[in-house]
């Protein structure tokens, strides 16, 4: 119909149906057994809406009894879903059925709810389109609705074309709605009660009313007089993330957790959501259990709109760091796209990832707090994780940084403030680390005994995480044992040894490293010989080569690298080397010894260092003399 003012025509743009059908079926939806959802949803809403009716005193009925029906007849090819919930008179179903994206969810929202705060709440469907899905897999579709008024029940027939027939139906005395799937061969799959099993518990497994499935004729007992079965919904009305936090005990997040990811693990954390206006979701999120840091743990978000699950791929919500952790969500007020399968990018969905990333770094904060012993327990299993976070999004470690854990060699672990302050006296405002604790065990324990503590930083992105540390905390610096070990354990009695420019000379020669450089020492302990070091930006820069160049684990240091050999004078072999300008040839084998000692305690050696090393080593113990004087214990 159009309109004729000013010479200009005005009109409305008309759709045929034969022509708007194949885009619904193809198009409108990503997968053919979301038409379930959609003819569940509708139901759901029916109950939802005659609810609402009797709470504000516009009708009387027993709403305890309502329920939505799930029934297949395999040999009919036919899948009929009913409920009693608030039907439909003739004018509203020409309206609601016979004109397609005019939702009758819209209409009574705007009757009985109003406009304001939490309008609608409840209320899944939105679009109108949601009945039409069934032509994905149906070719025709029967519809029997009678109202809640007391108006003559409707009989409602279409097919695949859009034609549709609607007319009185006499048999119908019920309040409530039957809608009769006439499956076509694209959708047979779903006359199979283990197939539709599946999508029913996909979808409508926490939907708000009860949902019961009959497959076919119920089987007989093995006794005429046998009671059957009290048949059971097969959703929970009521999922645990609807209850409080504070009402939820550790068993039930468990078993919810397994039943919704089938994992028969305990989840390491739980993180429960309840944001109030103007958000306004639910939702519980998991970080699951790992057996170790290389197992591939897929995370997971399941959506949920008011209790219906909408996807489990929607990353909007969830920053890219946090999609290691399952959980689901249920956000009412989600600007979701017209077929319910994904979100539209707004404002909104960046406020409710906001809030999200505050939930989980104040759960961890909180357990730190309030349950350090646990927390400690299961640190190890979260910290990489915890640690990519906060150099991914510094809000995430602003709030989270006093729940880090800093993992300590020989066991319990310390936040950085509480390793700061107690490093006050020997090693202030520096935080000493190893990365191999087996490698480096003499330097660990070199530390150790002089009461400094070693931090354990073993993860692929601790390297990246040490440097974002010292970018928040400048005054701090963090070194590698064999970085500073000259510096952290001499004596105070140290006096300027002086330089042996022939013996530095001749360790370049024998290390082929030209830059190689000479110092000695006084270190409190005479055990070690000499200490291999190399300056820890010049380590963290090799280390980061190796990692993008991927030049292979274990990797032997560059030659060109600026090593500090540091011959220890406290020790009586490497004191009496240093105090001589020219060398024998036991001389420079023991200087090579001493050398490829320091490297080993430093690094791995490569393979031509190795030989070289072993073939010193066996000519070094036929130079032992007899007589020599033997040690007072051998471990």
């Amino acid at each position: 119909m159009s309109e004729q003012e000013n010479g200009a025509r005005r009109g409305g743009i008309s759709v045929e149906a034969e022509h708007i059908f194949p885009v619904i079926k193809k198009w409108l939806y990503s997968d053919k057994e979301i038409f379930l959802r959609e003819i569940v949803s509708n139901a759901i809403d029916a109950e939802t809406k005659l609810r609402r009716l009797v709470s504000l005193g516009e009708t009387e009925a027993d709403t305890e009894a309502l329920k939505v029906e799930v029934a297949l007849d395999p040999d009919a090819k036919t899948l009929t879903v009913s409920d009693n919930g608030i039907g439909m008179t003739e004018e509203e179903v020409q309206k609601y059925l016979c004109s397609i994206a005019l939702s009758g969810a819209l209409d009574f929202i705007k009757k009985y709810e109003g406009e304001g705060e939490g309008a609608g709440s409840g209320i899944i469907g939105h679009f109108g389109l949601g009945f039409y899905s069934a032509f994905m897999v149906a070719d025709a579709v029967d519809v029997y609705t009678k109202s809640f008024t007391g108006a003559p029940a409707v009989r409602f027939s279409c097919d695949a074309s859009g034609q549709y027939e609607i007319g009185p139906d006499e048999r119908r005395a019920e309040r409530g709605t039957t809608v009769v799937l006439h499956l076509n061969e694209e959708g047979e799959e779903f006359a199979n009660e283990a197939r539709l099993r599946s999508v029913l518990d996909k979808y409508c497994s926490f939907m708000p009313e009860p949902i019961y499935l009959s497959c076919g004729e119920e089987p007989e007992g093995e006794e005429k007089n046998e009671k059957p079965a009290e048949p059971k919904p097969i959703n929970d009305t009521a999922p645990l993330w609807l209850k409080p936090a504070s009402e939820c005990t550790k068993e039930e997040y468990t078993a919810f957790y397994r039943k919704v990811f089938g994992d028969w693990r305990e989840p390491l954390l739980t993180v429960h959501i309840s944001a109030d206006y103007p958000l306004n979701f639910k939702g519980i999120l998991f970080f699951p259990r790992k057996e170790n840091d290389f197992e591939n743990v897929e995370g997971q978000i399941k959506l949920y709109y008011n209790q219906t699950f909408v996807a489990d791929n929607i990353k909007e919500v969830v920053p890219e760091y946090l999609l290691m952790l399952r959980g689901v969500l249920d956000c009412p007020e989600l600007p979701l796209n017209v077929s319910r399968s994904y979100l539209q990018s707004n404002g909104y969905v960046k406020k409710i990832a906001a809030f999200i990333v505050k939930k989980v770094a104040d759960k961890l904060v909180s357990m730190k707090e309030n349950d350090r012993e646990g927390y400690e327990k299961i640190w190890n299993d979260i910290r990489l994780f915890t640690e990519y976070s906060c150099i991914c999004d510094e809000k995430f470690y602003d709030r989270a940084k006093d729940a880090m854990l800093l993992p300590i060699c020989g066991g319990g672990y310390k936040t950085l403030s509480e390793y700061l302050e107690a490093a006050k006296e020997k090693n202030e405002n520096k935080v000493y680390y190893a990365t191999d604790p087996v490698a480096q065990a003499q330097f660990v324990r070199l530390y150790t005994d002089e009461g400094i503590g070693i931090c354990l930083f073993d993860k692929f992105v601790d390297t990246q995480y040490i440097s974002f540390l010292e970018g928040k905390n400048e005054k701090v610096k963090f070194l590698r044992v064999d970085a500073d070990a000259a510096g952290a354990l001499k004596t105070e009695e140290t006096a300027d040894a002086g330089k042996n420019e022939a013996l530095e000379k001749l360790f370049r020669e024998l290390s082929h490293n030209e830059k190689l450089t000479l110092a000695a020492e006084r270190l409190r302990s005479a055990e070690v010989p000499a200490i291999l070091s190399l300056p820890e930006e010049s380590r963290r820069f090799d280390d980061m080569m190796k990692f993008y160049a991927a030049a292979g684990s274990g990797a032997a240091m560059p030659a060109t690298a600026a090593e500090t050999l540091t011959l220890n004078l406290s020790n009586e072999t490497a004191a009496a080397l240093f105090a001589k300008e020219t060398f024998t040839g036991r001389d420079r084998l023991l200087a090579k010894h001493l050398y490829a000692l320091a490297a080993l305690s430093q690094r791995k050696l490569s393979a031509d260092e190795l030989q070289a090393f072993l073939s010193d080593s066996y000519r070094l113990l036929t130079m032992i003399p007899e007589n020599a004087n033997e040690p007072e214990e051998t471990k």
